[in-house]
């Protein structure tokens, strides 16, 4: 009997020990699996990959300061890269800024400033796609008030320090009363590029870009040119596309003329003279008589435009006397 219990009590302490052993492993294997996984995932050390190109730089988050309200405006007119400049350098002012820019009314933009390209609606679209733009004020002031100033919590007004001439006659300078309470923030210009000076590129080969889109399929009333003007450009363009033809075509003959040449034995420099004088005065009579054909296109089109205005003088004529 002491013997059975004996027995019993060693298989019981047996059994004990391994279950003791068994969940000193598991917990053991627990405990590796758990720092394999703070090996994997430990968020000290893993980082987000660096980003190639930033669409729009965020506030710093850590910043908790109320962002600075800054003010740009201008009419931004056939919008360039001199404009994104400018707007840049608002944005950049202070470490966290929210950059509102105002842009005029075609009504206001055309009483003090003239004509524009582009359309109020086109100005402000092509605002709100740049990128340190946060918001557009449409139908903004020539002149900045104090009333607008808090009506849009603005902190600082940002342009170049250059004199606005103020053309509605409220003063000399349209920033002169932002300037006089010290909330004027400076932005330098971009030199060699402005809309006046893409304009003005534009105006010095006007013929050039209208023959480009009459040969692209634009109408002369699409153009605003006159139905003689259009004759004119595409006699132009006939006449150059010639000349082209010609220049290209006397390369090549000159080549061959070398070639031959070459193997005729002839000194190049004598025969480089005799083709140069021929060349020359072969262009001499395509130079005269392109003039003289443009002449008489010219003075065909006027005969044919004062016989239109002869017949609708006499219909008007016959017309007024049989009111009469």
């Amino acid at each position: 009997m002491d013997e059975s219990l004996s027995h019993h009590d060693t298989e019981s302490d047996s059994e004990e020990e391994a279950e003791e052993v068994f969940i000193e492993s598991l917990a053991h294997h627990e405990s590796e699996s758990e720092e394999e996984e703070e090996e994997v995932f430990d968020c000290d050390e893993w980082a987000p990959p660096a980003r190639v190109f930033d669409p729009h730089p965020c506030p710093d988050p850590s910043n908790t300061e109320k962002p600075v309200r800054v003010y740009a405006d201008g009419i931004y007119d056939l919008f360039h890269f001199g404009h994104a400049r400018s707007l840049e350098q608002a944005k950049k002012s202070f470490p966290n800024v929210y950059l509102l820019v105002g842009c005029c009314s075609d009504a206001v933009t055309h009483m003090y400033k003239g004509k524009t390209v582009m359309t109020e609606a086109e100005r402000y679209e092509s605002l709100r796609h740049c990128r340190w733009v946060d918001e557009v004020v449409p139908d903004a002031p020539w002149v900045i008030t104090k009333e607008f100033l808090d009506k849009h919590q603005i902190d600082y007004v940002a342009h170049d320090a250059l004199p606005y001439a103020d053309t509605s006659g409220a003063g000399n300078d349209v920033y002169e009363y932002i300037k006089s309470i010290g909330k004027f923030k400076e932005t330098k210009r971009t030199e060699g590029i402005s809309t006046s000076d893409i304009i003005m590129r534009m105006l010095k080969d006007y013929n050039e870009y209208v023959m480009r889109n009459l040969a692209r399929g634009y109408t002369r009333k699409d153009l605003g040119v006159s139905y003689v003007k259009e004759k004119q450009l595409r006699v132009n363009m006939s006449i150059t596309k010639l000349r082209q033809k010609v220049k290209e075509h006397q390369e090549r003959v000159g080549q061959k003329l070398h070639i031959v040449a070459t193997r005729a034995g002839i000194h190049h420099s004598e025969w480089v003279e005799n083709a140069d004088r021929w060349v020359a005065g072969f262009l001499e009579k395509f130079e005269e008589g392109c003039y003289l054909m443009e002449t008489a296109i010219k003075t065909r089109i006027q005969k044919g435009l004062m016989k239109e205005q002869v017949k609708k003088r006499s219909a008007s004529k016959m017309l007024a006397g049989s009111l009469q």
